[in-house]
């Protein structure tokens, strides 16, 4: 018989992607349990696996070309693979989505033919890892504002400046970083993003601590690292447009595919739910009544959130729509997890209570991946029409605004 993984995007059938990873996964079951968002987890080994297994058939990232770990599928095809591939028990992928999710499609969309070659199957492999150098001290929800600098020095730029809340930058080996290449020109025109080497001389990480007791964030300095023009993406000058690609698919959360309530294929009763049901936590009316309230909000949560992640990766860039389902998602995520948690009683105190790693953790979510208030002031401009607020720096010199000139 031949291999499923061998035949044109366009042939493939549900039957046949279940032929072939039924080689490659486990199917999940009413007992799967899976990690979210990186949330006390470090586990590197799992995705890894998962991504090796899954590159030479393309099914991962099936979008992308055959010859960079895709398989060249059409959105219909995406989409039936994804559907599929909820059957089965794909781990966190929260190291490697930033590579995934965000570099790989602005790599696609802006990078060289020579970039896209050193990257991209190493990203789809999960061979290496990638983390996102955008925010600043003083950068963060005004991310034009950003201060590193990179000036250039022939066939090299040397970049020097601070980030912050740099996620998985102790794991990655690459960073794709926001510089200021012209300070003379306003803050969103004198921008350019960089590919830097995060074991370059001049970069150093340092982890910062998080109250789940994670260490994903890290604060990034950077003192005269070198850089190649080669590894610049786009051109000079045009850093803006590649970030807006990045983060458009950020929030559209097409990252990965990993993760999840580990939920099989039929399943009517949500895990998290089960998880009650055992505790003994929802007898009463009111409570029952909260858990279906978030069931609800959950699911128009996943649907919104799947939509926005399937138009990412039709090929497109994804529309501010994106921002709506990272809102819910937030929602949703918070909501359950504080009800599991206030279910579980006096123990739900304790580190390995019932939803107390889900928690401490909740809190970020309103954070990570852009503010809620960012994502409303994007619906509220770019859905709603509504007018934007005043912004007297929009052509003003960024070095003349980042005085207080004003």
């Amino acid at each position: 018989m031949a291999d499923p993984s061998s035949k044109p995007a366009s042939a493939l059938v549900a039957d046949d992607i279940r032929t072939a990873l039924d080689g490659l996964l486990e199917r999940r079951t009413d007992q799967t349990r899976l990690t979210s968002m990186g949330a006390g987890s470090d586990d590197l080994d799992n995705g890894r696996a998962y991504l090796a297994a899954t590159v030479e058939g393309g099914w991962h990232v099936p979008t992308w070309p055959a010859i960079h770990g895709g398989r060249d599928a059409s959105p219909a095809e995406n989409q039936l693979i994804g559907s599929v591939l909820r059957e089965y028990v794909v781990p966190d992928l929260y190291p490697f989505a930033i590579g995934l999710g965000m570099v790989g499609p602005a790599l696609l969309a802006h990078g060289t033919a020579e970039q896209q070659d050193r990257w991209l199957r190493p990203i789809a492999s999960g061979a290496e890892i990638w983390c996102q150098m955008f925010s600043e001290p003083e950068a963060g929800s005004d991310l034009a504002n950003v201060a590193l600098s990179a000036e250039r020095d022939g066939d090299v730029w040397r970049l020097g400046g601070q980030k912050t809340w740099t996620s998985r930058a102790m794991w990655a080996e690459w960073g794709i970083c926001l510089a200021r290449t012209d300070p003379a020109q306003p803050k969103h025109k004198g921008l350019t993003m960089f590919v830097v080497a995060m074991d370059a001389p001049g970069v150093e990480v340092r982890p910062l601590r998080q109250m789940n007791n994670d260490a994903h964030f890290s604060e990034v300095f950077v003192d005269d690292a070198v850089v190649a023009d080669e590894w610049r993406v786009g051109d000079v000058g045009e850093g803006w447009r590649v970030a807006m690609t990045i983060l458009g698919h950020e929030r559209a959360g097409a990252g990965s595919r990993g993760g999840g309530d580990g939920a099989k294929r039929g399943t009517r009763v949500p895990p998290w739910i089960a998880d009650l049901v055992k505790l003994e936590a929802l007898g009463g009316d009111v409570r029952r009544a909260e858990a279906v309230s978030v069931y609800a909000a959950d699911m128009a949560s996943r649907w919104t959130a799947q939509r926005a992640a399937d138009e990412a990766r039709s090929g497109g860039s994804p529309g501010p729509a994106g921002s709506g389902a990272k809102l819910r998602t937030v929602s949703s995520y918070k909501r359950r997890s504080y009800l599991a948690n206030r279910a579980a009683g006096a123990a739900g105190m304790l580190e390995d209570g019932h939803g107390y790693i889900e928690t401490v953790t909740a809190p970020s979510m309103s954070i990570r991946g852009g503010t809620d208030e960012i994502q409303r002031n994007i619906l509220g401009e770019r859905v709603l029409g509504l007018p934007g607020e005043p912004r007297l720096d929009r052509d003003v010199p960024w070095r003349d605004s980042r005085k207080g000139m004003l």
